[in-house]
């Protein structure tokens, strides 16, 4: 079945306006949760109606060979914010501290007294720090999954000015949840605070009465980070980082005409029982409510550039939009049948392209071409130099380099802004590298090769005649074999807390 949503994309575009520059550019990252790489319309995704995702592609560059810089939701965030791969960094895997936590009560629900994920290590530094240390206001909405409450690693301590959203992913498997986290210095925090969503928590977290929860976090987020956008200046510099939640997990939204609408299209439906375990509530309705829910993250996409364009600073501002790693089959999702192409091979958790391939958009007003796709391979550690460079922040690899660490203290990634504006010479990674522990996984790209060990054992594939990674070509080519599993060991560095299993040498 083959959906073509035209009068829905109309209605969904907002149009331009007039804008204005300043001297540095502002920064928008959107970040959203679980997306695959063909699960855009201008990614090749024939069910889903995307019409700002695609003009935004269509106003600056699509990258076809972006990664993300792990095949999980925290890691693949710690390289972004870290700038280095998941050799190096300290967040290799979704670590909890929940669970132990004892439970407080809202409403009639009870809840974790604790929430979130393993703490970025505070020897390094982080994006947020760096930008605000350099004069930039940094906003960030959505999800944190960089530490846990009251930890050493939470927004109000690593440079973000302004937090709205989730500390902990796991909070985030349910979309009318029982509380947000805020960080609003203007409001009087001191540092991070629970937000209790007052009428959601009159009703049940998991089951019928679960469908009488009216605050939605995906709108409530939005909303938070556009009121953030109008609140900045001109001629002071911000960076947002939007770290929205949608498409994942949990397959609920508002009763809207979002989701009526695709209730019609997708006249077979697929239901799913729920898991309460995971917070993730029954659906009747998987197909049309995942379709509906990156539509809604469309739309929001449609209303940033609005309020950018409105506000005059659409012109002087960088603009990315990417996902934080593979699809997910969980909550009900099929990937398999938004994407029957079959295209990649995997999904998050993998690191074959399925779970690390991902969607990738720059526009830059100006200074980024129109209408481009660019084949460079590049991860998520690559950010942090780019990002620099276009904020013309200089050698911040030694400035921000730790001194207790020395050359440990690593910074992998290499600018990508040659490609994005077209001007210098854009240097290239001999290589690029993922491990994860929860899978046991790790992979190294070389060129068109791409070895992928799975518990200590090594495949080779070449992407260029195999893209779909079905044919190992380990026997055939063992020098190429030993070649990559000594960067493995190059790039490799020993962590008690997320242990992988080396392939022989």
């Amino acid at each position: 079945m083959k959906c073509s949503l035209p009068a829905l994309a109309t209605l969904l575009v907002v149009p331009a306006v007039a804008q204005t520059t300043s001297p540095r550019p502002n920064i928008v990252f959107i970040m959203c949760d679980d997306m695959g790489y063909g699960d855009l319309a201008c990614y090749g995704q024939h069910y889903i109606a995307t019409p700002n995702i695609d003009r935004l592609a269509s106003e600056g560059m699509r990258f076809t060979q972006a990664y993300a810089g792990s095949p999980v939701s925290a890691p693949s965030r710690a390289t972004f914010m870290t700038g280095q791969h998941s050799g190096h960094t300290h967040v290799r895997g979704n670590r909890e501290y929940w669970r132990s936590a004892p439970r407080v009560r809202y409403g009639i629900c009870e809840d974790y007294g604790i929430v979130g994920q393993e703490p970025y290590d505070t020897a390094h530094v982080v994006l947020p720090e760096i930008f605000s240390r350099e004069g930039y206001r940094v906003g960030m909405f959505g999800k944190w999954a960089g530490g846990y409450e009251g930890s050493v690693s939470t927004p109000d301590k690593r440079g973000v000015s302004e937090f709205f959203g989730y500390i902990c992913q796991f909070q985030a498997h349910l979309y009318f949840p029982n509380f947000l986290n805020r960080y609003y210095p203007h409001m009087g925090d001191t540092a991070v605070t629970r937000v209790v969503l007052q009428d959601n928590v009159q009703h049940a977290m998991y089951g019928p009465d679960y469908d009488q929860r009216t605050q939605y976090s995906a709108d409530i987020i939005h909303r938070e980070a556009l009121s953030w956008l109008d609140r900045q200046e001109a001629d002071k510099p911000f960076f947002g980082i939007f770290t929205y939640t949608l498409p994942h997990a949990e397959l609920r939204q508002p009763e809207d005409s979002l989701l009526q609408h695709y209730r019609h299209v997708f006249t077979e439906e697929k239901t799913f029982r729920g898991n309460e375990a995971s917070r993730y509530n029954p659906t009747t309705c998987a197909h049309a409510q995942f379709a509906a829910m990156i539509t809604r993250l469309d739309v929001q996409v449609g209303e940033i550039m609005a309020k950018l364009e409105e506000r005059g600073l659409a012109d002087n501002t960088l603009l990315i939009f990417t996902s934080d790693n593979g699809p997910h089959e969980e909550g009900g999702a099929d990937p398999s049948f938004f994407n029957r192409d079959g295209l990649l091979r995997g999904l998050k958790r993998s690191t074959y392209e399925g779970g690390i391939r991902i969607p990738f958009i720059v526009r830059w007003p100006g200074r980024v071409a129109a209408g481009q796709t660019s084949d460079l391979p590049f991860a998520f550690y690559d950010l942090m130099p780019t990002l620099c460079d276009a904020a013309r922040i200089r050698h911040y690899d030694r400035r921000y380099r730790n001194p207790r660490l020395g050359k440990a203290d690593h910074f992998d990634g290499l600018s990508i802004l040659p490609t994005l504006t077209g001007k210098g010479k854009q240097k290239k990674h001999k290589y690029l590298y993922w491990e994860f522990s929860e899978t046991d996984m790790l992979a190294v790209r070389e060129g068109d090769w791409k070895l992928v060990v799975k518990k200590g054992q090594p495949r080779l594939y070449n992407l260029a005649i195999d893209l779909h990674e079905d044919h190992d070509l380990a026997a055939l080519h063992p020098d190429v074999v030993r070649r990559l599993v000594s960067y493995i060991y190059a790039q490799h560095t020993e962590h008690p807390l997320f242990p992988v299993t080396l392939p022989q040498k």
